[in-house]
């Protein structure tokens, strides 16, 4: 299976950057880390110290009990990390962080099979989880004083399935992510063409019966979700068929198309490629798409009605790009390529366009790069 994401949205989801500072204001070092699969070449997960000003990498020993790590988010308050472990019986680990040192601290089921994607709800005492084989979302609730798991994931199954046969004949949650006033968690799923929406209540921890927040195209398989950081609007990538369909939200929690779906691809290209990962700038000026088997990342501009013009498309230089972390403040955009294992750092100039910046280091099976602090 293919699975996500990208680190910060609103929601939890991508990455954000922001203006650039000046070279005195910017960390010299950054803690970063990557996880990925161990059948590629993995050894757990991989934390790394990235200087910008001089494109240098060192990472530490590999942390063996994160085993097929492909997705994970930092709670803001505890500082705790969760990741997800993908496999037939799918587990969540929280991992406690001393500089290179990390220490699993909790380790429990997420109900479901191939976890992939995560989220916190605003309280921070909630985390959803994507179940991609087992097509279901999880919740499992979190104590208030410790961001431990504090009881079994309750498990809410999708339905629903698509004409592609060999990737839709049932459902598969790929992304989850709560709404801005945590009434409700959105769920994308790439084998219902849908992006479900199920009640929340903060309060007791509970979900709702889920319904349609968003009829996707049929065989275009939603994958990703991406929230505007100012304005109503949301983006959602559609794996199957490589295009970005720009939304406006609301009346919470329904979602309506601004326009037609734009395509990830560069004009001409008739190779088999899958739309992965999707970020959007602290500014909400542009947005980043990326294609896996063209191998490329599309670079949109972003209207004030919210709709996207196409800006350029430029090689990711791997193989698989299948995430991708925009850094706070060094303007910079790290690719994780996944078949090549490595990650590769691209400089974002103002307007939006990237430049291959720097040799990048090796990550191997790489999914994901998340920031430590």
């Amino acid at each position: 299976m293919t699975t996500p994401m990208s680190r910060r949205t609103i929601l939890g989801a991508i990455g954000a950057t922001a203006l650039p500072l000046p070279a005195h204001a910017a960390p010299a070092s950054l803690a970063l880390y990557a996880g990925g699969y161990n059948r590629e070449g993995g050894h757990g997960l991989l934390p790394l110290h990235y200087r910008p000003d001089t494109e240098s990498w060192q990472a530490a020993a590999p942390v063996a009990d994160a085993p097929d790590a492909s997705f994970g988010i930092r709670h803001p308050r505890h500082g705790l990390h969760y990741l997800v472990q993908e496999g037939a019986d799918g587990m969540v680990s929280a991992f406690r962080t001393d500089g290179d040192r990390w220490t699993r601290v909790a380790h429990v089921s997420s109900a479901g099979a191939d976890p992939c994607h995560v989220a916190l709800d605003r309280t921070g005492t909630a985390l959803a989880v994507a179940n991609y084989s087992s097509g279901s979302v999880a919740l499992i609730r979190l104590d208030p004083a410790t961001g431990l798991p504090s009881a079994p994931a309750t498990v809410h199954p999708h339905q629903g399935s698509g004409p592609v046969t060999d990737r839709q004949a049932g459902p598969h949650a790929h992304w989850v992510g709560f709404t801005p006033d945590n009434r409700w968690l959105w769920s994308v799923d790439l084998g219902a063409d849908t992006v479900f929406a199920h009640p929340f209540d903060a309060r007791t921890g509970t979900l709702g019966t889920a319904q349609a927040a968003l009829r996707a195209p049929a065989g275009s398989g939603p994958r990703h979700l991406a929230l505007h950081p100012a304005r109503p609007f949301a983006y959602l990538i559609h794996e199957l068929a490589n295009t970005v369909t720009a939304l406006r939200v609301g009346p919470a929690p329904t979602l309506t198309p601004l326009a037609p779906p734009v395509s990830t691809l560069a004009p001409g290209f008739t190779g088999k490629s899958q739309a992965g990962a999707i970020a959007i700038d602290a500014r909400g000026r542009y947005l980043y798409a990326s294609n896996r088997g063209a191998d490329t990342i599309a670079v949109f501009a972003i209207a004030p009605n919210g709709t996207l013009t196409p800006v350029q498309t430029i090689s990711a230089t791997g193989r698989w790009p299948r995430h991708m972390q925009i850094l706070p403040r060094q303007s910079r955009l790290l690719v994780a390529n996944q078949h090549s294992g490595t990650i590769d750092s691209f400089a974002v100039a103002p307007d939006g366009r990237l430049t291959p910046h720097g040799p990048g280091t090796a990550a191997p099976g790489i999914a994901f790069i998340g920031l430590r602090d």
